[in-house]
């Protein structure tokens, strides 16, 4: 308890012994701290009476600046509090393959020097399976495509271009840049996503039916698939970076690109951690733009 708290409540209740009831002291106890506020600025802050209390001329000065004071003396406190949650924090986070192998390991390596007691629970998923983890508190954010979401905040990072995927000898593989048409004439190996598909939107958007072979959940496993010629694909360009196969990567015509968001429910009901993590990454985003992945 401090003076200027003390101060604040004998003006609310009106005397001193139910400010010191109401705050858990004795009458004395918080006569000293008015006094010794009072001592403190060198003048008279209330005049005492059977009556009541009353704010003296200074009084009526000071009371301002003294409310300010014990205002932020709670704050003070409540961001200890939140700081001393950090110490045992566990943040929940539903994510796709590139985002999990490209930017969280970064993220969380950052994050974890500043705050080296949280733990992580990490949960891989299509856009519309994270969705719905955040809406069932599954995960307490996730990473997504926002154009699967519905009745959920989203926050944009980064827009991620797509490139086709194609076997290192391939017929296609001397050109600049190869067009949806020449890729539809080719075995499809589809990146299967859920609901939300970059790749089959822009060809259906172009009137052109893809000549699909495969369906396949994860996009290392494709990559591999094309290093042994089974087929070509398109693919994001985040996780195409560092790529480990064997494999020719092109621009494609018209572009092709996906949308990568930040996504949660309600970020005042998130556990203290999350909230400081989800603050980090937008930072992080605002620092390093598009260059998170790369060192």
């Amino acid at each position: 308890m401090n003076a200027y708290h003390a101060f604040m409540k004998v003006i609310e209740t009106g005397n001193f012994t139910k400010a010191a009831e109401e705050l858990g002291y004795t009458q004395s106890a918080i006569s000293q701290m008015v006094n010794s506020l009072e001592k403190e600025l060198s003048t008279t802050l209330i005049f005492r009476s059977r009556t009541g209390i009353t704010l003296t001329p200074d009084g009526e000065e000071f009371l301002p600046y003294i409310r300010n004071i014990s205002n932020s003396h709670f704050e003070l406190l409540e961001k200890q509090n939140e700081m001393m949650g950090l110490q045992s924090g566990l943040i929940r986070i539903g994510t796709f393959s590139s985002v999990a192998c490209h930017w969280l390991p970064r993220l969380i390596r950052d994050f974890k020097s500043k705050y080296p007691a949280v733990h992580f629970n990490i949960y891989q998923g299509e856009y519309t399976v994270i969705s719905n983890w955040v809406k069932e508190g599954y995960v307490d954010f996730g990473f997504v495509n926002p154009d699967a979401v519905y009745k959920l905040t989203t926050i944009p990072l980064q827009e991620d271009e797509m490139h086709a995927v194609l076997p290192i000898n391939h017929r296609l593989a001397p050109k600049n840049k190869v067009s949806l048409k020449e890729l539809s004439e080719e075995p499809y190996i589809l990146l299967d996503e859920g609901e939300i598909n970059e790749a089959l939107s822009i060809f259906k958007e172009n009137s052109i039916e893809p000549n699909i072979q495969y369906r396949v959940h994860d996009d290392y496993a494709i990559m591999s698939m094309i290093e042994q010629g089974l087929g070509i694909s398109i693919l994001p360009k985040l996780v195409l970076d560092r790529c480990p196969y064997n494999i020719e990567t092109k621009p494609i015509s018209p572009s092709v690109s996906r949308k990568i968001s930040l996504v949660y429910k309600d970020k005042r009901v998130l556990p203290i951690a999350s909230r400081y993590f989800i603050d980090f990454i937008i930072e992080s985003f605002k620092e390093t733009g598009n260059e998170l992945n790369k060192e």
